[in-house]
């Protein structure tokens, strides 16, 4: 069971969602952690009987490098120390990544690429032009490779940094609002089944107050949220009167000047 699986998607959503598979263009989610961008994704591979292939981006990560991944040091090392292992067939050394994965899927398939706001100012720019190819070769054996049926593109964005225009207008965009009290009652119980009642209100109670304050650097989200009342039950499942300082705040509040305001 996943977070999303138990309420009805917004409209506009749903509408975001139809116009990227008509028109086969990716589609932009953006919003604060914890607000269900990767697990929409896997939702609607689950929804639509899909297998689901997930890129994870980082700083370093290359557009290219969602497509294949050639482990030249393992040949290197299988060539020095297994004796009598033929290494001469390089294609036994050829791993697809990712988008390649998804490109020679027998059926049409999700590609989730997340966190795209991580990588270079260029990688978004050239994601897209391998998007719009549907193709590329493999350079260390020649294979050339055709995407057998084109990828629903889910793209997330957690607004660390302003993505290109030109990559803007290729995709469909969405943003996801944080989850309002009553949609968050709903995610901690998927992790917690069985939490009482008066602690789950007097936690979101807590956790919305401090969303609430403006002057916080950093809102606490929703992982911490889970983990803060992860605690909360290993430690008796009760929370002290509102007067009373937040116990185990460093599960909440991540930044010094957050954490004295409420110490």
């Amino acid at each position: 069971m996943n977070q999303i699986e138990n309420y009805i998607l917004p409209k506009a959503l749903e509408e975001a969602i139809k116009v990227a598979e008509i028109t086969g263009r990716p589609l932009l989610l953006k919003g604060e952690p914890g607000t269900g961008k990767t697990l929409l994704a896997k939702h609607y591979a689950e929804k639509k009987k899909m297998d689901l292939f997930r890129w994870h981006i980082k700083s370093t990560t290359l557009a290219k490098e969602g497509l294949y991944f050639y482990d030249a040091v393992s040949r290197l090392n299988d060539s020095r120390f297994s004796e009598g292992k033929d290494v001469s067939n390089i294609e036994n050394y050829i791993r697809l990544e990712p988008m390649g994965e998804a490109f020679t899927s027998d059926g049409q398939s999700v590609l989730l690429i997340d966190e795209i706001d991580k990588a270079d100012i260029e990688f978004p720019n050239d994601l897209l032009q391998e998007l719009d190819r549907m193709e590329f070769t493999i350079l260390e054996t020649g294979r050339h490779i055709v995407a057998k049926h084109r990828p629903v593109v889910f793209i997330t964005s957690n607004n660390e940094k302003e993505l290109p225009d030109a990559f803007l207008r290729r995709c469909i965009f969405h943003y996801i609002d944080f989850p309002d009290m009553d949609l968050m009652k709903d995610i901690v119980k998927v992790h917690y089944h069985d939490i009482d009642q008066k602690l789950l209100d007097d936690a979101l109670d807590v956790f919305y107050r401090l969303r609430d304050d403006e002057s916080l650097d950093k809102k606490p989200a929703t992982s911490e949220l889970i983990d803060w009342i992860n605690i909360l039950l290993h430690q008796g499942g009760k929370l002290p009167g509102k007067e009373k300082n937040i116990p185990f705040l460093g599960s909440l509040l991540k930044s010094e000047k957050d954490f004295f305001r409420y110490k």
